[in-house]
């Protein structure tokens, strides 16, 4: 805004886009070397040291699903499990909840389907 050249002020704001556009290529290269990266032999060591509490985290959080699922197979109300679901704050939680809510829709709907079809059909007259 210092310059009142609108030619300038152009190829100020041209050059500002592609100095933003290059820094979105080089976030994007980051974000991807780092998505992509392969493990390293240090992190392997660090994983073999913590392996025995990891498991046991595993187990509980096991343990702790199981659980909900037996819960979750007691209610039979959609909207009891979807305030749960907000409620959920651990993805495989969520993703049980949802399994949930999708069976018991199912359940709904076949219970409200019409009885099959026995071959009968109207006659054209």
């Amino acid at each position: 805004e210092a310059t009142l050249d609108l030619a300038e002020r152009r190829r100020i704001r041209s050059a500002i886009r592609e100095l933003q556009r290059q820094e979105l290529e080089r976030d994007e290269e980051a974000l991807a070397s780092k998505r992509f990266r392969p493990e390293r032999g240090s992190h392997r060591q660090d994983d073999k040291e913590n392996w025995p509490r990891s498991r046991h985290l595993e187990e509980e959080q096991q343990a702790a699903l199981a659980a909900l699922s037996q819960q979750l197979e007691a209610i039979t109300s959609v909207e009891e499990l979807t305030k749960l679901l907000r409620a959920a704050g651990e993805y495989e939680e969520r993703k049980l909840i949802r399994a949930a809510i999708r069976k018991l829709r199912a359940e709904e709907i076949e219970g409200e389907a019409p009885f099959p079809c026995s071959g009968w059909l109207p006659s054209r007259a």
